[in-house]
């Protein structure tokens, strides 16, 4: 049995620390440690809690030394586009805001006095979306311009984990695509487009490469959770992890990393920044080896998640007041589970309404519930008045957005797709596979579950010598991981 190493992987809702390793010719994984990521609300703003996040992961690096089993390698991957800034000692400046905050509303407009939506996606290459690195900037320089100032250097949450673990500041390259700020053919900082919005350019340091070594923990570190080890850079933005698990065999594959946001796409080798890629608001994001992963982001299980959170009487918006809804059910009447939602949707499945999942009015609703019942009865369609009824309209509405994306995709690239590989934590909602083949006509194929916990590790074992190269590792992914087909009905 080869060595250890260690994913730490942070979504939206939870973290875990996965340990991996490879036995025999195939990937083992062990989850270790599960923690709680929860956003507070201070100073007018809804931030992510950063004190229980390296807690978390702290507690996490802690139970490997407890069983022994500690990790030649360690590498944190997270969401996008959220960050943090650091002064000249390295202490943050202001909070780590989270990109559902409302402070973008309208900063859009503050960078298009700058630069033109066209001209902007031309240089990057970026899916204009309201919570972009770009606009939460723009929002910093109107409400706090003073903490630009003081700021020596800007880190993608990742990269901030990364630093307090090694001492190190280090800028990856595929989670620093996210920002709207990196030039999609040049690979680096815009630093023309740094200069137009008014950025400081100390802020911006070479970019990093998934692979590279960030160093050891610090000492103190070291002694706090008893071991030693290197960090290494996986792709930090947890889509570029996902997306490297995907064990296609041809470039014909559309991949769909499915858990809070739907991520659905393919890899290229050079970006597409045409005019009409714009209009299809399709994104460039930077992949491992340069590879470029065009996709289109989608609302995805958020809005199941959501509804769930409603149905069982818990608020999940901090400063908002419910929106009222009206279901044959009241909040917290039961506690549904997603097997009871599942349930409940396919006994209505002929309900037909639909709504557009990527609507903005979707990102952070008051209600899901009433958000979903408002866009149905705008449209002049049927509102959903039963549980099965909203949660069929979510489903179709999901699967919809999903075949229009491969449409887009197929005109903008000229290729014909031949199946959809998903993978991540939503490949195991077995309707939404049935729903999702039998909608866009392709077979489906489901798994690995841990897609971006893989990702990361693949990166680590590539580094580790025990793959020669990203074809290796898929191959060794396939033989490891139930993989499921579902076929069109």
């Amino acid at each position: 049995m080869g060595p250890y190493y260690l994913a730490i992987d942070i979504g939206a809702s939870s973290g875990r620390h996965i340990l991996g390793h490879v036995d025999a010719g195939r990937m083992v994984l062990e989850e270790v440690h599960r923690f709680d990521n929860r956003q507070i609300h201070q100073n007018g703003h809804d931030c992510w809690d950063m004190d229980n996040l390296w807690q978390g992961i702290l507690d996490g690096l802690k139970t490997c030394k407890a069983m022994g089993k500690v990790p030649a390698t360690v590498g944190i991957d997270t969401w996008a586009v959220d960050f943090v800034l650091l002064d000249q000692n390295g202490r943050m400046v202001g909070d780590a805001v989270a990109y559902r905050d409302s402070r973008t509303e309208g900063a859009d407009k503050l960078v298009e006095k700058k630069i033109s939506p066209a001209n902007l996606y031309a240089r990057t290459g970026i899916q204009k979306q309201p919570f972009n690195t770009i606009y939460q900037l723009a929002a910093l320089q109107q409400e706090h311009p003073e903490q630009l100032e003081a700021a020596h250097r800007l880190l993608m949450i990742p990269d901030y984990f990364h630093y307090l673990l090694t001492g190190v500041q280090k800028q990856e390259y595929t989670n620093a695509t996210s920002t709207g700020l990196v030039h999609a053919a040049k690979k680096t900082w815009d630093r023309d487009l740094l200069d137009l919005l008014g950025l400081p350019r100390r802020l911006f340091g070479p970019l990093s490469m998934p692979g590279t070594v960030v160093g050891p923990l610090t000492d103190d570190i070291a002694a706090q959770v008893g071991f030693q080890t290197t960090v290494v850079l996986p792709a930090t933005h947890d889509t570029g992890s996902a997306f490297l698990a995907v064990p296609a065999e041809d470039d014909r594959a559309v991949y769909l990393s499915s858990g809070t946001w739907s991520l659905l796409g393919v890899e290229n080798k050079v970006p597409i920044t045409t005019e009409e890629s714009r209009k299809q608001n399709f994104t460039n994001e930077g992949g491992a080896w340069y590879r470029y992963r065009y996709l289109k982001n989608i609302m995805g299980l958020w809005m199941i998640q959501s509804i769930r959170r409603e149905l069982n009487g818990v608020d999940y918006v901090a400063g908002k007041e419910r929106t009222a809804w009206t279901l044959d059910v009241q909040p917290g009447e039961k506690q549904w589970t997603f097997p009871d939602l599942i349930a409940a949707a396919e006994a209505a499945a002929d309900f037909p309404s639909v709504v557009n999942a990527n609507d903005d009015a979707f990102l952070a609703p008051a209600s899901m519930i009433a958000a979903v019942q408002a866009a149905c009865a705008t449209a002049g369609q049927p509102v959903p008045r039963t549980v099965g009824q909203l949660m069929q309209c979510v489903y179709r509405s999901l699967t919809l957005c999903y075949k229009n994306a491969i449409a887009g995709l197929s005109q903008l690239t000229g290729k014909e797709y031949t199946a959809i590989h998903i993978v991540g934590g939503g490949c195991q909602d077995n309707y939404l596979n049935r729903m999702t083949a039998a909608i866009c006509r392709l077979p489906v194929w489901a798994g690995p579950v841990e897609g971006t916990a893989i990702g990361n590790l693949v990166i680590q074992m590539i580094h580790g010598g025990e793959f020669a190269d990203p074809a290796a590792a898929r191959q060794c992914i396939r033989e490891s991981f139930e993989i499921k087909e579902v076929l069109p009905q």
